[in-house]
């Protein structure tokens, strides 16, 4: 696969937490407190105003209610039929610091948290909780080293979880219960906002010795292909009519700067965050 496309959106701050969802491609706008949905012509719809800073990040319900994780906040908020934003479940028990979410097929819902961008010398703060249908919570996973992107493969056994410090995408077992179990090393990769296709791949914003990519990833770590980036890519679905077109969201991330550096520039200054597209050679499975 060559390059990038088609630039389907500019004048993001950061976009983040990437669903095809409804015929059009979710986002969370850091920066600017914004859900929104992005035609296929580049269109857009804010589809929520969230009170939280960043993260937050999105999934749906089964019966189709959207879930909004604010992570300053540590809440999941649900979005009634009126569009108000209510909570879900009571999570104050996990605290602050929350990150990214999934809901598997059984209407269970996996979020993590635990991102702490200095964490002390072999210390792996994050985890990953789960919140059941009838609103308990509880842990399933700890010890993981900045947990990101995570996604339910379609027979709804396995979590595959981006774990950003540790360069590695990190899989579990889901048990009957959704308890999490087998941790393994999926890919020696490192991963962000991460979506699986049909043939058993991942897809995930990194780099390259070029700079950054988007790499379609095979389970061991074969790097099967390869979507040169002009700027750091966040998060990547696949979607369209076909399920066969990736979204990448990218921003101008400078890896020389520190991250608190690298969050006030793009917050403060010109615009750089886009949503690039290219064709896949295989469609959106699993979930989200």
């Amino acid at each position: 696969m060559g390059g990038m496309s088609d630039v389907l959106l500019t004048g993001l701050k950061i976009g983040e937490s990437a669903r095809w969802h409804g015929g059009r491609l979710w986002l969370s706008n850091w920066g600017t407190q914004q859900v929104l949905a992005v035609g296929l012509d580049g269109t857009t719809e804010v589809m929520a105003t969230v009170p939280t800073t960043m993260p937050f990040s999105i999934d749906w319900l089964p019966d189709g209610r959207l879930l909004v994780v604010a992570g300053p906040e540590g809440r999941l908020l649900r979005q009634e039929p009126d569009g108000s934003l209510v909570d879900h479940a009571d999570l104050s028990g996990l605290g602050a610091g929350l990150n990214e979410i999934v809901v598997d097929g059984r209407g269970n819902i996996y979020v993590n948290g635990g991102t702490d961008f200095h964490p002390d010398a072999g210390e792996a703060p994050g985890f990953v909780a789960l919140v059941t249908p009838d609103g308990a919570v509880r842990r399933v996973a700890d010890r993981i080293a900045f947990p990101n992107g995570m996604a339910v493969t379609p027979d709804g056994s396995t979590l595959i979880v981006s774990e950003s410090f540790a360069g590695t995408l990190t899989a579990f077992d889901i048990e009957p219960d959704g308890s999490l179990s087998n941790r393994r090393v999926w890919a020696p990769v490192p991963g962000d906002g991460i979506v699986l296709d049909a043939e058993g791949a991942v897809w995930t914003p990194g780099w390259t010795d070029d700079g950054p990519a988007c790499l379609r990833v095979a389970e061991g770590g074969e790097v099967l292909a390869t979507v040169p980036l002009n700027r750091a890519g966040f998060a990547c679905t696949l979607g369209g009519e076909d399920g066969r077109t990736l979204f990448v969201l990218a921003a101008d991330w400078h890896m020389q700067e520190g991250f608190e550096e690298n969050i006030r520039r793009l917050l403060t200054g010109p615009e750089t965050g886009q949503v690039l597209t290219a064709r896949a050679p295989a469609a959106h499975a699993g979930r989200p």
